[in-house]
C-alpha cells in the first residue's frame, strides 16, 4: 500500500459492545470517547481504530492478522455476535493540491490527513455497514411473515400455534427495537458543528454511502413490519376470542345438560 493511502474496512461484529467496560480495560487510553463509541489513534504505526456500541468496528491500516487479533478481543465485550459476512472498504488517498476534500465511490481525496478527517471517513463507513446489517434484518422478518399473510390470504387463517406466534411477534418486536434503539447512529458527530470543511465532507460521505435514503427506506420497512405486527395481533385476539367464546357455549351447554338431568 502507497504511503499516501489509507485502507479503511469496517465490520458488523455483534449487536452491541460494552464500551464503559472495553474502556476500562483496554491497555490504551483513547483519542477520544464517549459511552456510545472510542477513537484510537496509533501513530507511530499510522493506524486507527473506531470502535461503536451497536457493534461496528473500523480499523484504518491494519493487516488481516492484526484485525483477527483485535476482532477476537473485542468478542469478550460483544453481545450477541452477528454470524453475517458483512463489511464495508474505503479508502483515503492524500493530494497536497487539492483546495478540500474530493469523494469518490470507492474512496475520498484530501489535502491532508489528520485524525478529525479519519474520524468523519471512519465513522461513515461504520454507519454504512450498520444499515446494511438493518437491512438484512428488516429484510428477514418482512419475507418471513410473507409466509403468514399468504396463508392469510388462501386460507383465512393462521395454522402456527399460539405460542409459535408469540414467539414470532417477540422476536419482530426484539429486533425493531434494537434498530430503533440504534438509529441515533445517524446523527451528525459533534466534530463538525463548529467546522465547515468537516462539515461538507460528512455530507459528502453521506451521500456517496447513500446514508440518508438507505435510513428512509430502513424507516419505511419498519412501518410494513408494524403494521403486520399489528394484524398477527389481531388475528391472535381474534381467535383467542373465538376460543373463549365456544369455551362458554360448552360450559353452558354443559350446565344444561345436567340442569335438564336432575330436573
Amino acid at each position: 500500500m502507497k504511503a499516501d493511502t489509507i485502507k479503511i474496512e469496517a465490520f458488523q461484529i455483534a449487536e452491541a459492545f460494552n464500551i464503559k467496560q472495553l474502556r476500562a480495560e483496554f491497555e490504551v487510553e483513547a483519542y477520544s470517547g464517549t459511552t456510545s463509541e472510542l477513537f484510537y489513534t496509533f501513530k507511530e504505526k499510522d493506524r486507527y481504530l473506531y470502535i461503536f456500541d451497536y457493534g461496528v468496528i473500523v480499523f484504518a491500516n491494519y493487516t488481516a492478522a492484526e484485525k483477527d487479533k483485535i476482532i477476537q478481543f473485542l468478542k469478550n465485550y460483544a453481545t450477541t455476535l452477528v454470524d453475517l459476512d458483512l463489511f464495508e472498504e474505503y479508502k483515503i488517498e492524500t493530494d497536497q493540491n487539492i483546495p478540500k476534500y474530493l469523494v469518490k465511490n470507492d474512496f475520498v481525496t484530501v489535502n491532508e490527513i489528520n485524525p478529525s478527517v479519519l474520524r468523519i471517513v471512519m465513522l461513515n463507513t461504520g454507519q454504512s455497514v450498520a444499515l446494511e446489517y438493518y437491512e438484512v434484518l428488516t429484510d428477514a422478518l418482512i419475507t418471513s411473515s410473507k409466509v403468514y399473510i399468504q396463508e392469510l390470504e388462501q386460507r383465512g387463517k393462521l395454522s402456527i400455534s399460539k405460542n409459535n406466534l408469540l414467539k414470532y411477534i417477540g422476536k419482530v418486536l426484539n429486533v425493531k427495537n434494537s434498530i430503533v434503539d440504534n438509529l441515533y447512529i445517524l446523527d451528525d458527530p459533534n466534530l463538525v458543528w463548529d467546522n465547515e470543511d468537516l462539515s461538507l465532507l460528512n455530507r459528502n460521505l453521506k451521500t456517496n454511502f447513500d446514508i440518508n435514503p438507505r435510513f428512509k427506506d430502513l424507516d419505511y420497512r419498519l412501518r410494513i413490519i408494524e403494521d403486520n405486527l399489528k394484524l398477527f395481533t389481531d388475528v391472535l385476539n381474534v381467535r383467542e376470542s373465538s376460543r373463549l367464546e365456544w369455551i362458554v357455549i360448552i360450559l353452558i351447554a354443559i350446565e344444561i345438560i345436567i340442569a335438564s338431568i336432575y330436573h
